[in-house]
């Protein structure tokens, strides 16, 4: 068998934009599980407010439930027979985030439940209230254990993103299949792709690495 990868290396710039489109999809659909994320996992923490936590278990079990393609075409075809017509970006953002935010919100809930609950009452009876107690003395500590989780959820939207084509995203997948269709070389072009995508994820995961191990050092990670 003979491998051809004069395709992938002549159109190196192609591969290079839709990698830079990638980042911004993840990173974008990053930001928004984790704001989205933090509320739901707050929302069930407290079993007693009924309707918040119902809500929030409610939203767990649609988007644990079921593929992201799917929810990824709902948004993108979906949305446009109610008359609202988002921006391919958009929806791919949306869908991941919204899709990743069901397992940060579990992320972040742990993360709260782990720290002892003394810290809650020490906060109050200093004249605290819940909330204040929540956002200065309990998300601080919760946040430094979030962090190898939230590493580990930012590496499966990386690879998560590569559906983001199928809407229409000129992301690293959609550009290696236009160069595909012109050079017939599937094999060569994948086999790049995934070398790429196996980069952003050693990068990362080096990155997530680093940073753990200096917060160790530092005494912030017990």
């Amino acid at each position: 068998m003979n491998f051809d990868f004069t395709p992938a290396l002549t159109d190196w710039s192609a591969l290079l934009s839709g990698a830079i489109v990638t980042i911004e999809v993840t990173v974008s659909a990053l930001v928004l599980s984790c704001l989205l994320g933090l509320l739901i996992g707050i929302g069930r923490l407290n079993p007693d407010r009924k309707v918040a936590y119902g809500a929030c278990s409610v939203y767990l079990s649609c988007f644990r439930g079921t593929p992201l393609l799917v929810q990824l075409f709902i948004w993108f075809f979906g949305l446009p027979r109610f008359g609202i017509l988002l921006p391919a970006f958009v929806c791919g953002v949306v869908g991941l985030g919204m899709y990743s935010a069901s397992y940060v919100s579990e992320i972040v809930r742990g993360a709260i439940q782990s720290i002892d609950r003394g810290q809650m009452e020490a906060a109050r009876s200093l004249g605290m209230s819940s909330r204040q107690a929540m956002l200065k003395i309990i998300l601080p500590q919760a946040f430094i254990r979030m962090i190898p989780p939230l590493g580990n959820e930012f590496i499966s939207l990386i690879k998560n993103s590569a559906l983001v084509s199928l809407v229409t995203i000129h992301d690293l997948m959609h550009e290696g299949q236009k160069i595909i269709s012109v050079s017939y070389r599937s094999l060569e072009i994948y086999l790049v792709i995934a070398a790429i995508y196996w980069i952003m994820t050693s990068v990362t995961t080096l990155i997530l690495r680093r940073i753990e191990l200096r917060m160790k050092a530092g005494g912030m990670v017990q």
